[in-house]
């Protein structure tokens, strides 16, 4: 019996979080244009940045072209922009009224937290196919197997995950559009720049190092940089990459869960 109404609560749980997600992938269909403006800015990084950078020697890029090296990172940083600021849309959403609505469902607060996450790693896959194209035109060896696509799509949602929801409890703590968008303005570079994404943690200074090890948006490229690429390789292990990220992801729903009703006060 308890094995039962373990199995069904679980399943109960996944539904009512499917449907949180499905509700917000519905806004998509809606929002062609903001996708496709989104993808001008990793573009620009590939096209200048990736382009210029390739002629410079000694980057310690484990054997890879530069521009190789760079479209992971560049992949994660998409999906890092995506989620960061999704929690603009839960003020939105307070000041139209509709998370008062959500909080007065029977779905419990984490399946609500986890639901919208998993919408915003569906806006990154969305980039993700975009820069899978402009990678390939940019002759960047991919792997396509299977599994290893779906270990991208993995990395992509764990990511999405723990930084919409790092997004989330900012808003739960801010309240305001304002403060929201200059305290995420100020966290996303650092975040972008202490880590792997643009450069070998091999370059950085031992105290910068350090706090790569501590972003989990490290953890994030070193899996798509291993599973993405003909060649690619893993410096933390990709069990590593995958039990940070899940890690993470779990404690900071629990987190936006029991802060998520203080986005209504």
């Amino acid at each position: 019996m308890a094995g039962t109404s373990l199995f069904s609560s679980t399943a109960s749980f996944v539904g009512k979080t499917m449907t949180i997600t499905e509700l917000e992938a519905r806004k998509l269909r809606h929002e062609p244009i903001e996708l496709l403006s989104r993808a001008v800015q990793p573009a620009l990084w590939l096209v200048i940045f990736g382009q210029v950078f390739t002629r410079v020697p000694g980057i310690p890029t484990g054997g890879l072209p530069y521009i190789s090296f760079l479209t992971p990172g560049i992949l994660a940083q998409s999906a890092l922009f995506i989620a960061i600021f999704y929690g603009i849309a839960i003020i939105w959403e307070r000041d139209l009224g509709i998370t008062y609505k959500f909080l007065a469902s029977p779905t419990p607060r984490e399946a609500l937290v986890l639901g919208k996450a998993l919408s915003a790693g569906l806006r990154a896959l969305v980039q993700g196919v975009i820069i899978y194209a402009l990678a390939a035109l940019l002759g960047v060896a991919l792997d396509l197997h299977p599994l290893n696509l779906l270990g991208v799509i993995a990395a992509i949602l764990l990511g999405a995950t723990v930084f919409s929801t790092f997004s989330l409890i900012i808003a739960a703590l801010v309240k305001t559009r304002e403060a929201f968008m200059g305290i995420s303005q100020v966290l996303i570079f650092p975040l972008f720049f202490a880590s792997n994404a643009i450069y070998p943690t091999a370059l950085m200074p031992a105290w910068l190092q350090v706090i790569a090890r501590l972003n989990p948006l490290s953890y994030q490229v070193d899996a798509i940089r291993a599973l993405m690429l003909v060649g690619g390789r893993s410096a933390f292990g990709l069990g590593v990459d995958f039990a940070v990220l899940l890690a993470v992801s779990v404690a900071l729903v629990i987190v936006g869960a029991r802060l998520y009703p203080r986005v209504a006060v």
